[in-house]
């Protein structure tokens, strides 16, 4: 599918060359009723991965989820009032069960939202304010800080939920070790058909990132969510027909990053059971579980984050854990070229395609490299997704040719309407109906390319330096781990330096420099210098937090000043 660009009197438009339809349908009608999910009633659809006798099959899970909803509509009150104005707020570990408590706050009329795992309780304490949350749901992981959350935002124990670890739906609260009942009565969800009232639905709010500031409260409606899902794996299943391969027969992966942000949520939550497939959860990553599950299970599909492929890339433990793997996808962050390919030689017997999608919170994946081969593993995010369209400008809003870095404006139905009770937001974040992404990209080659996140670009004097870029480079080298790059204040402009995780004690801040000095242009040198460190700070997703980085940099420059 190629992209069509558009000169038009209000700029330069790109669009995908390929338009569809797809279901007018609220999302759980997709997943549970339509017949365009691929899961069959007795497809175990969610299972532990530790252990598999714990699962549930499409029609248990339906059934359950109106059990559920019941019992949220009637004992909790969550929709009573009417649909999408109570929201629940979930924080927990992976658990097979999990996404039956995103299902059941939907079929009850609530808004799901979900905090990640790794939250504080002063930090989830102000995402239950910021939000309004009604209801806290957690997992016995995640009990501690729900239930020191809950006393700072002042949320009585008896409306945080607690889900257990048995190989069935129990609940308690914080007052109560007992499970509660979960109603053997039945509440059918709203089934919603009209395209306005799915466009302008609230079923999910996500939290920003926060890489650069506070999150933001992103609003997800059915359309977003059942367009992200139909417009990428539909065309994705035709290719693997056309293959020979019956995808949702044969789809097997694993959960292994937080369902708190769109990766998760979007793809573990819908996505799976959209396939037809069997996902196998895991409480929290870890590469050596990671690894016996990927070999136990002969995982056909694997969508994760750069840490992680950096991980495979790098770790001697990685042999032929993934020789069963057909289809893997990166998103979350950038990917360079080198760690695409080194990565690739690692999965399916080096012949699975390895591609990266490009989206955040607010937009569920506006591009996606669709498996074509290995012309798309060029470091691109390759074209936009169906019914998409893009706009690629400089700072004055101002379209710029093809070829050229700029900001990544995006609209398409899978794009939000906007953040939940932040006008500032909205009003900064949008142009006439335009997302205004804050990614710098650029159009070439019928591909398009991330070069880095607008406010994360180094500015040496005057010239710009993508982080992203020196940091795909510094992971490529032998001897280096992990690495990332931020600005920091030179005598007369900002300068990168690198905060790097060796691979080799014998590694030199003095080699580093030397290496990408010799392989980069002038202004691309690391002029700031090296500085070793333990780990790279990221959030659960696997991004980079840069912010973190700049404090330790602020601590180590005043301590060279005393």
């Amino acid at each position: 599918m190629a992209t069509i660009v558009e000169k038009t009197s209000s700029g330069i438009i790109y669009k995908a060359s390929q338009q569809r339809d797809f279901p007018q349908l609220d999302l759980l009608s997709l997943l549970f009723d339509s017949s365009a999910c691929g899961a069959k009633e007795d497809t175990v659809v969610h299972a532990d991965a530790a252990d598999p006798s714990k699962a549930v099959s499409k029609a248990q899970l339906r059934h359950l989820v109106k059990r559920l909803a019941y019992t949220l509509r009637h004992r909790y009150g969550i929709g009573q009032d009417g649909p999408e104005k109570d929201v629940v707020l979930c924080i927990s570990s992976g658990h097979f069960l999990l996404p039956c408590l995103f299902y059941s706050t939907m079929a009850a009329g609530g808004i799901f939202s979900a905090s990640s795992p790794a939250s504080t309780a002063t930090e989830l304490a102000g995402q239950i304010k910021q939000i309004g949350a009604k209801l806290v749901l957690c997992n016995e992981d995640t009990k501690e800080v729900a239930a020191a959350a809950a006393k700072l935002a002042n949320i009585p124990g008896s409306r945080v939920l607690v889900l257990g670890s048995q190989p069935h739906l129990e609940l308690t609260n914080l007052e109560q070790s007992t499970p509660i009942p979960i109603s053997t009565k039945t509440l059918e969800w709203q089934r919603i058909t009209d395209t306005k009232a799915l466009e302008n639905s609230i079923i999910c709010i996500l939290f920003s990132s926060g890489t650069t500031g506070l999150p933001k409260m992103c609003r997800l409606s059915h359309t977003n969510m059942v367009s992200q899902a139909c417009l990428v794996l539909d065309p994705a299943r035709e290719y693997e027909k056309a293959r020979g391969r019956d995808m949702s027969a044969d789809y097997r992966t694993i959960a292994h990053l937080p369902a708190a942000h769109i990766a998760g949520v979007q793809g573990y939550f819908v996505n799976s059971f959209y396939v037809g497939g069997t996902l196998y959860w895991m409480p929290r990553f870890n590469l050596v579980k990671f690894l016996e599950y990927s070999k136990k299970y002969q995982i056909t599909t694997l969508v994760s984050v750069p840490p992680i492929y950096l991980a495979i890339a790098k770790s001697p433990l990685v042999t032929d854990q993934f020789d069963s793997l057909e289809w893997a996808v990166a998103g979350a962050a950038p990917m360079g070229k080198e760690l695409q390919l080194a990565a690739r030689k690692k999965l399916g017997k080096g012949k699975a395609y390895l591609t990266q999608t490009w989206g955040l919170s607010e937009t569920t994946g506006a591009m996606t490299s669709m498996p074509r081969g290995i012309d798309d593993e060029t470091g691109s995010v390759s074209m936009l997704v169906m019914n998409g369209r893009a706009r690629i400008v400089d700072d004055d809003g101002k379209d710029v040719e093809a070829g050229q870095a700029g900001e990544l404006w995006v609209k398409g139905p899978n794009v939000t309407k906007g953040y939940y009770m932040n006008d500032a937001a909205n009003k900064e974040a949008f142009v006439d109906g335009w997302f205004c992404t804050g990614d710098i990209g650029l159009f070439q080659d019928g591909k398009f390319y991330i070069v880095d996140r607008k406010k994360e670009l180094i500015k040496y004097k005057g010239l710009q330096v993508a982080p992203a870029e020196l940091e795909a480079l510094l992971v490529s080298h032998a001897k280096i781990a992990d690495a990332a790059v931020i600005g920091v204040e030179g005598e007369e402009t900002e300068v990168p330096r690198a905060y790097v995780v060796a691979g080799d004690a014998t590694l030199t801040a003095e080699e580093i420099v030397d290496w990408v000095a010799s392989k980069v242009a002038n202004h691309k040198k690391l002029r700031g210098g090296v500085v070793f460190i333990d780990a790279i700070p990221k959030s659960p997703s696997g991004k980079i937090l840069r912010k973190e980085l700049r404090q330790l940099a602020k601590r180590i420059d005043k301590g060279s000043k005393l």
